[in-house]
């Protein structure tokens, strides 16, 4: 399902899940910004994108800075080690938007080993880091990059959507079902906390069992069920 069409900044948008997720919400018809700290990867790497037959919209590249600001929603996919220091840059363009925390806060060597920051999670960070006016949203912590880059449908997935922000969750999930995903309201910034930790299990899991990208599913709700927010 594809509502509205957005336009979309990916900040770490030439990266795996970055990538991929362009991919994705560029062949739904959003019009989609890949950030990146240099100007001219992200134009490289969108210029690629646009070779394939994605959809109607425009795939365009910039830095960091100027993605965020000619967006309408931010999606931040970059590693914990420069989450900080991307929000920083942009904070001012970020002001009355939308902001997709991606980010787990994984940490090595051992990344299959919880480790949350100490205020609870990387998006409350933001959240807290960021101010009021911008509504963070933290979602795709728990499905691999590498399942969003194929080409097939991933409904059996599902995502869990934390944010403070009923409607801007709503507008999320939005974005998740564009994705060809499933998502699911998780309640406020706070729990993003399980969300985040859920990474690490996820990923112990596949080492253990030989998984290729263990995700995870809710169970007891009809297929049709709408999530109250």
């Amino acid at each position: 399902m594809v509502g509205k069409r957005h336009t979309l900044a990916i900040l770490g948008g030439t990266g795996a899940l970055g990538g991929a997720l362009a991919q994705r919400w560029a062949a739904a018809g959003h019009s989609v910004i890949i950030g990146s700290r240099c100007a001219e990867r992200a134009q490289a790497f969108a210029a690629e994108l646009g070779t394939r037959e994605l959809g109607p919209e425009e795939v365009r590249g910039m830095a960091n800075h100027g993605a965020a600001a000619a967006a309408e929603i931010v999606v931040l996919t970059v590693p914990y080690a420069n989450h900080h220091a991307v929000l920083r840059e942009v904070k001012p363009a970020l002001q009355g938007k939308i902001l997709v925390d991606v980010t787990v806060p994984l940490a090595g060597p051992r990344v299959s080993t919880v480790k949350l920051p100490a205020g609870g999670s990387v998006a409350k960070a933001a959240q807290t880091f960021l101010g009021d006016a911008v509504r963070v949203v933290s979602a795709f912590h728990n499905i691999a990059a590498e399942h969003l880059a194929g080409s097939g449908e991933l409904s059996a997935c599902d995502i869990l959507v934390c944010g403070n922000d009923a409607t801007a969750r709503e507008v999320v999930i939005g974005l998740v079902e564009a994705a060809d995903l499933r998502g699911w309201h998780a309640g406020p910034i706070d729990n993003s906390a399980a969300a985040e930790a859920l990474t690490s299990v996820l990923i112990y899991i596949n080492r253990r069992y030989k998984v290729d990208g263990a995700g995870i599913r809710i169970t007891g709700m009809a297929a049709t069920a709408e999530a109250a927010p």
